[in-house]
C-alpha cells in the first residue's frame, strides 16, 4: 500500500514537472503545492486508504472535508483542478490506472451547490448585533453591507469612504482584476451605514482622521478578511444557524434571493462581478433545488 511519504515524493515530482517541463509560473506551482498539501494531510490522517487507488466515495468525502474547512466553492474547484492534474501526471508516469483520472472528471464530484441561508435566517443574522454592545453599530453596518451588496469579504474590508455614496444609495466595489462595479444600497443598509459613520467611526479613527476605509478596528486600522470572518461567525453562532455560514454565504444568499425574486441572470452577474455568466448560473441550480424541495413537501403528488 502506498504511504504518505510516497505521496509527498510524487507531489514534489509533479510540482517539478509543472515548473520545468510545463513552464508554469512559480506562483501557480506554489498554489498547486498548497492545495495538494491539504490532500496529503487529509490522506495521512486516514482519509484515503490508498492514494494510488482512490474511490469515488473517498474523493467525495474529501470534498466534504474541504467544505467543513469553510473553503469557498471556487477554492474547492481549484483544489479539484490540482488533484485532476496530479492524477494525470501519475497516469503519465504509469503509477495509476486511467480510472483514477476519470473519477476526477465525474460530474457528481463537480456538483458544487453553494450553501445559502433562507431570507428568515438572514434576518436572524442581521439582528445579531445588539444595542449596548461595543461595536454594535459597526457590526450591524458590516452585516447589512455584506447582504445588501453581495460583495466578497475582501471587497467589504477594502471599501473606502470615497467610494460610498449614501445620499445616492450606492457604492463602488473593486473586485478581481480591479474591475469596478456600482452596487445599489437598500434603505436598511443605508440607515445602518449612516448611523455607524456618524455615531461610531469618528471615535474609532481619532488617531488618524484620514483613514480611508469605511470599516475599521478599535485602533482605526482596516479590518482584515480574517477579522471579518470571525465577526460573521460570532453572529452566525448567536443566531443558531450552524457552522457552515460565512461571509461568502451572504454573497451566495444575495444572489439566490435576487433570482428567486425574479431578477434576470445578467443583472445578477453584473452585481456579483462575475466575468463569466456560467459562474452565476450556479445560483439557478440552488434555486431549482429549493423549489424541488418545496414541491416535494407541499404538492399532493410531490
Amino acid at each position: 500500500m502506498a504511504t504518505s511519504q510516497e505521496l509527498s515524493q510524487d507531489v514534489r515530482a509533479f510540482l517539478q514537472y509543472l515548473r520545468a517541463e510545463r513552464g508554469m509560473a512559480l506562483n501557480t506551482v506554489l498554489a498547486y503545492g498548497r492545495d495538494l498539501e491539504k490532500y496529503r494531510a487529509w490522506t495521512s490522517n486516514g482519509g484515503l486508504a490508498n492514494y494510488l487507488q482512490p474511490a469515488m466515495s473517498e474523493l467525495s468525502r474529501y470534498i466534504m472535508h474541504l467544505r467543513d474547512e469553510e473553503l469557498a466553492a471556487v477554492s474547492i474547484a481549484r483544489n479539484l483542478v490540482a488533484l485532476k492534474m496530479f492524477y494525470r501526471f501519475l497516469r503519465m508516469e504509469e503509477k495509476v490506472a486511467a480510472s483514477a483520472t476519470e473519477l476526477l472528471s465525474a460530474p457528481s464530484l463537480w456538483a458544487r451547490i453553494p450553501h445559502v441561508l433562507s431570507p428568515e435566517s438572514v434576518e436572524k443574522l442581521l439582528a445579531g448585533p445588539q444595542p449596548g454592545e461595543r461595536f454594535y453599530l459597526r457590526d450591524r453596518a458590516i452585516l447589512e453591507t455584506l447582504y445588501a451588496t453581495g460583495s466578497r469579504a475582501s471587497e467589504v474590508v477594502n471599501l473606502e469612504m470615497r467610494n460610498l455614496f449614501l445620499d445616492s444609495g450606492f457604492c463602488k466595489c473593486f473586485g478581481k482584476g480591479s474591475k469596478e462595479r456600482v452596487i445599489p444600497l437598500g434603505r436598511p443598509a443605508q440607515n445602518a451605514l449612516r448611523a455607524y459613520l456618524e455615531q461610531q467611526r469618528p471615535d474609532l479613527t481619532k488617531a488618524s482622521a484620514s483613514v480611508p476605509w469605511v470599516f475599521v478596528s478599535r485602533g482605526g486600522r482596516a479590518l482584515t478578511r480574517e477579522m471579518l470572518w470571525v465577526l460573521v461567525k460570532k453572529y452566525v453562532t448567536r443566531a443558531g444557524l450552524g457552522t457552515r455560514a460565512s461571509p461568502h454565504t451572504l454573497r451566495h444568499s444575495f444572489a439566490t434571493h435576487l433570482l428567486a425574486g425574479g431578477a434576470d441572470l445578467r443583472t445578477v452577474q453584473e452585481l456579483l462581478g462575475h466575468a463569466n455568466i456560467r459562474t452565476t448560473q450556479h445560483y439557478t441550480h440552488v434555486d431549482r433545488d429549493r423549489l424541488r424541495d418545496i414541491h416535494k413537501r407541499f404538492h399532493p403528488r410531490g
